[in-house]
């Protein structure tokens, strides 16, 4: 049932404010002096300006609530070209990403398992904390990549260019193929680096660089 807020005013008293429902007659004063049909049109635009504003309010507080609410699957967007899809903190297993260009693309804390990078541009790509347990990276392009706490495991690195990238804290490469590998500047643990060295062969045909020079091995 609507309400109606009817408004009166005499020179002579205070104004007084009556709620009357739709269903019943409202009878408003005269408003400064107005006669009868004059009163009831600004009574009537008052209730309108009353119930635009209310409305006007109610669409600000939605409006704010949906910006405040955002589904969690939107919060991280991927960076560089493939940056449409969201690929930081998913289940990418299997995925095939092979000859395409992922620059600069965040995939922290992903699960990469047997995802085909195979000939990928992923310079300056973060795996941080990623789960690349059997991923195919051989002959991708993988200078200034972050490998920091990642699981490499199982992985084929062959030929693939790592100039530059990072694998520290637990970063492991335990049971994958580097053949023809290029680890130049990459900072490795004493073990990781004695481990890789035992299993390290090949050239880069991409640098020339031996596998085992760019490790130090003897």
């Amino acid at each position: 049932m609507a309400l109606v807020l009817n408004v009166s005013l005499c020179s002579t008293s205070k104004p007084r404010l009556s709620l009357s429902t739709s269903n019943s007659k409202a009878f408003p004063l005269p408003l400064l002096g107005l006669n009868t049909k004059q009163s009831r049109q600004a009574s009537q635009k008052l209730t309108f300006s009353l119930a635009e504003s209310v409305s006007s309010a109610t669409l600000v507080a939605f409006l704010s609530a949906s910006f405040i609410f955002v589904h969690p699957a939107l919060a991280f967007k991927g960076g560089g070209p493939y940056g449409q899809e969201v690929t930081r903190g998913q289940d990418l297993t299997g995925k095939d990403f092979s000859g395409k260009t992922l620059i600069k693309q965040d995939f922290k804390t992903s699960i990469l398992r047997q995802a085909n990078f195979k000939g990928a541009k992923l310079i300056g790509a973060s795996f941080f904390d990623a789960d690349l347990t059997g991923a195919d990276l051989s002959e991708a392009d993988l200078r200034n990549a972050d490998f920091s706490l990642a699981n490499v495991t199982k992985a084929n690195l062959s030929n693939a260019n790592l100039e530059g990238a990072l694998a520290t804290g637990n970063t492991s490469f335990k049971g994958s193929n580097i053949t023809g590998a290029d680890f130049t500047d990459v900072p490795l643990r004493d073990d990781q680096r004695e481990y890789l060295c035992k299993v390290a062969d090949g050239v880069n045909p991409t640098t020339g660089n031996a596998t085992r020079d760019t490790l130090f091995c003897n």
